[in-house]
């Protein structure tokens, strides 16, 4: 899917879409319990290829209206009968290989062509480490991921440095584990706010962690527990919605009004303090969980630590490029591991715009000013799409491709954002 973008300010109000990380974990938390009722979830591409895995483990989801009723495992996953096929998700391919190390049998999973260029290694290490048998088709850590159950606990230690979505996996599997685990985490652990979205999640569920930090980050899960995940509602999502806030900061005679975002674990909530530290006109109601952003002032440079919140990364850059001054994203490695290099794909993608950006190996360096239309590409990535969307109603006369991508996390970010007066165009079949 191609689409054009043109100028544009936006007016209205609008409903935060689901949060994509909290639907993983209410979905995977659900399949593991008895029965569930999960509220408000996010359906997209991402979170359904979580439903789809949970269902070859055994559960059984229902969708209904605006809820998903899920009729669990009840802590003993089914070997699947065929290969889970994770699609674009590192977050159901990370989730379920632990899962399945909890299976009496084999279970082999993969993903498209984006997914299995994304590492393992740390999780595969650690899961040996527990008694299981775990590997890469090809050697190289890698999907296509082969697990054999076995699941025990110990002590083990992971390196924390390259996804936290290994944490959580394990955080969510070792509670059923037959004896009890200490998880330590070696080296710094990035984007720590996914991972307390997850404790928050377990402790819902009635599973016990205990989290010492006395000297280091150490995790410890006792066996044998239950799982118990009644009735859940999703919160909106700050990642999507920082698109929405961003877009309402950077263009003149806009001003928007986001829905049901309250406050919560996310750490991504940080993007109204980054907009308020870079001059924009924004306030948060918590109580109503409203989010109100007025266009029209000058935007100012910023410095953003992306060590916590990788997935704000496209929408700070983006800002930067509109913001007085040299703006610069530090402590970014890790967002190289994403669903594509985004580091490398921001720096190839704004210079067509204009931007004036320095690239190095954690870091983008990026100075202000005045936006020019260009074809640019989309990388397949949503978040890219999704920022380079919000460049171009700056910028206008502009042209995105693989805009399809955006229904990985935000399906419905181009009619959310028509509807709210931008001036995007489906122009696939010119």
């Amino acid at each position: 899917m191609r689409v054009s973008i043109d100028k544009s300010s936006i007016k209205g109000e609008v409903l935060a879409p689901p949060s994509k990380s909290y639907t993983h974990r209410a979905v995977a938390l659900a399949a593991l319990s008895k029965e569930s009722t999960v509220r408000h979830p996010l359906i997209s591409a991402d979170t359904l290829a979580t439903v789809r895995a949970s269902e070859m483990f055994g559960a059984s989801v229902e969708r209904e209206e605006d809820k998903l009723i899920i009729h669990g495992i009840n802590g003993k996953p089914n070997v699947p009968d065929d290969v889970i096929d994770a699609a674009n998700s590192g977050t159901t391919l990370r989730f379920m290989t632990a899962i399945a190390a909890l299976t009496d049998g084999v279970t082999v999973l993969t993903g498209d062509a984006s997914l299995r260029t994304r590492p393992n290694g740390p999780l595969l290490e650690v899961l040996k480490r527990l008694g299981v048998k775990a590997c890469s088709t090809r050697g190289n850590e890698r999907a296509p991921l082969v697990v054999k159950g076995g699941l025990k606990g110990k002590d083990v230690s992971i390196d924390g440095s390259i996804s936290s979505q290994f944490i959580s996996a394990l955080l969510i599997t070792c509670p059923l584990a037959e004896n009890s685990t200490t998880l330590s985490i070696t080296g710094k652990l990035k984007s720590r706010p996914y991972v307390d979205v997850t404790l928050e999640m377990l402790e819902l569920a009635g599973i016990k962690v205990h989290i010492d930090e006395s000297k280091g980050i150490r995790f410890i899960i006792p066996g044998k527990q239950k799982y118990d995940f009644k009735d859940y509602t999703v919160p909106g999502d700050f990642s999507s919605t920082s698109y929405l806030l961003a877009a309402a900061a950077m263009t003149n005679g806009s001003e928007v009004t986001v829905k049901n975002l309250f406050p919560s674990k996310q750490g991504d909530k940080v993007i109204v303090e980054i907009l308020k530290q870079m001059g924009a006109d924004i306030t948060w109601d918590k109580e109503a969980g409203n989010v109100t952003v007025r266009g029209g002032r000058q935007l100012k440079a910023t410095t953003f630590d992306a060590g916590a919140t990788p997935d704000l990364v496209p929408t700070v850059a983006v800002l930067a490029a509109v913001a007085e001054g040299t703006s610069r994203i530090e402590n970014a490695e890790h967002v190289r591991y994403k669903e594509t290099d985004r580091l490398r794909a921001l720096a190839t993608e704004l210079p067509k715009l204009g931007v004036d950006l320095k690239e190095e190996r954690d870091s983008l360096t990026i100075t202000g000013g005045k936006l020019h239309g260009a074809a640019v590409h989309g990388w397949d990535d949503h978040r890219i799409v999704m920022a380079l969307s919000i460049a171009g109603m700056v910028a206008g006369n502009t042209t995105i491709d693989t805009t399809e991508a955006v229904s990985i996390s935000y399906p419905g970010f181009f009619k959310d954002m028509c509807s709210l007066g931008a001036k995007i165009k489906d122009i696939s079949e010119e």
